[in-house]
């Protein structure tokens, strides 16, 4: 071989510990060390196998440099450099090739594969809302903080009516932490999310609030089953499910028309509404015997006003039982996910203002989260009798 080069079909990404080469064509991942990313930079169309030996000859073991011309007949038949002097380019994919190719390398859990894909997307195609927006989502998997937020802000700046990439990049630009998600963040997030909702929480992220939730609340009531419950932030009824066998009347709220019909289909509920919860909490003169909500409070910031509002439609001897994020930081955490952390002191301060005493405050395993363990806090306060 002459000139070496990339092959033009091959995406790079730098890594830690070197690069990721990725051939989307044959579908083959290259891992390169320094000394192999080094090489591949270098063999760029312009220089001999020799050359190329030369340059990298301070970095490699004395005596090494004949491996060079190996390597490179070796990184040829791999398909990762072609000659300068050939047609290369024949197997190079299209922009709207490798969208796709990033959505089914998504959908089979690959995802650095799909990152060098959906990164070669918007080089190609800048103007490309949806695929900035995908590069945001990657990377932000990929913990890449910095590029989720350039990525997301591309998207954002095509689609500001996007209230959840709003709402995320507050996070991500660690600017102040809006007292709650709005309302069009929370609409948009589940507008998108209802109707893949049960099988991603289930069976993908292992979701076990409600079933934590009713251990809490169990641990207090006993075996209790005449009770007026509301289902605040009801969601698709997950919580109505485990609830239900207690409950004499059972209503639910959430600000999610699409997931309100979800908990419609389900036949629980002898009342269903869409209304903003503590809104709704403030507005109505029903009271309840317990108060239920689980994966809502991770939208609030300060509990003070959720929790006044949730102890006034208490009955006397009532419960407000909810989940939260376990936080570390006092009082609470906006989170890059764009969900609220507590830690515990903050409930017990909330409860006390409310002049609610606490019953218990456990935690346990909530769902996974990018592939790790989310520990939740599950509080269960009680409205003197």
């Amino acid at each position: 071989m002459s000139n070496p080069k990339v092959h033009p079909a091959v995406l790079l990404s730098p890594v830690e510990d070197g690069y990721v080469a990725y051939d989307p064509v044959a579908d083959r991942l290259h891992q390169l060390n320094p000394v192999a990313a080094l090489l591949t930079e270098l063999c760029d169309g312009s220089r001999s196998v020799a050359e190329v030996a030369e340059l990298a000859s301070p970095f490699l073991p004395e005596g090494e440099t004949e491996a060079v011309a190996k390597w490179v007949a070796q990184a040829t038949e791999a398909g990762l450099l072609t000659d300068a002097a050939g047609d290369g380019a024949a197997g190079e994919l299209s922009a709207a090739e490798l969208f796709k190719l990033t959505k089914r390398l998504r959908e089979q859990g690959k995802a650095q594969t799909a990152h060098i894909c959906i990164k070669r997307v918007v080089e190609l195609e800048p103007q490309n809302s949806e695929a900035w927006f995908d590069l945001g989502e990657i990377t932000h998997y990929l913990g890449r903080r910095e590029e989720a937020r350039a990525a997301y802000q591309k998207y954002f700046d095509a689609n500001p009516h996007d209230g959840e990439v709003e709402h995320l990049l507050i996070a991500l630009n660690d600017g102040p932490p809006p007292e709650r998600a709005s309302d069009r963040a929370i609409q948009h997030i589940y507008k998108n999310f209802a109707a893949s909702y049960e099988n991603l929480m289930l069976q993908d992220l292992k979701y076990a609030g409600p079933q934590r939730m009713m251990e809490a609340v169990q641990s207090v009531i006993g075996d209790r089953s005449d009770m007026t419950i509301l289902d605040l932030g009801c969601g698709s009824g997950l919580a109505g499910v485990m609830f239900r066998p207690r409950a004499a009347t059972l209503a639910g709220v959430d600000l999610s028309p699409e997931m309100v019909e979800l908990a419609r289909a389900r036949n629980l509920y002898d009342r269903l509404e869409v209304g903003e919860v503590t809104q709704w909490l403030k507005d109505g003169d029903s009271r309840f015997d317990l108060i239920v909500s689980t994966d809502v409070i991770i939208y609030f910031g300060d509990l003070t006003a959720i929790i006044a509002a949730a102890a006034r439609r208490l009955n006397p001897g009532g419960y407000f039982a909810f989940s939260t994020e376990l936080g570390k930081k006092a009082p609470f955490h906006l989170t890059d996910t764009g969900r609220y952390s507590h830690h515990p002191d903050h409930v017990r301060a909330c409860a006390a203002a409310a002049g609610l005493t606490v019953c218990r405050i456990n935690e346990g395993f909530l769902r996974m989260e990018y592939g790790e363990e989310v520990t939740g806090l599950f509080a269960v306060l009680q409205k003197p009798a």
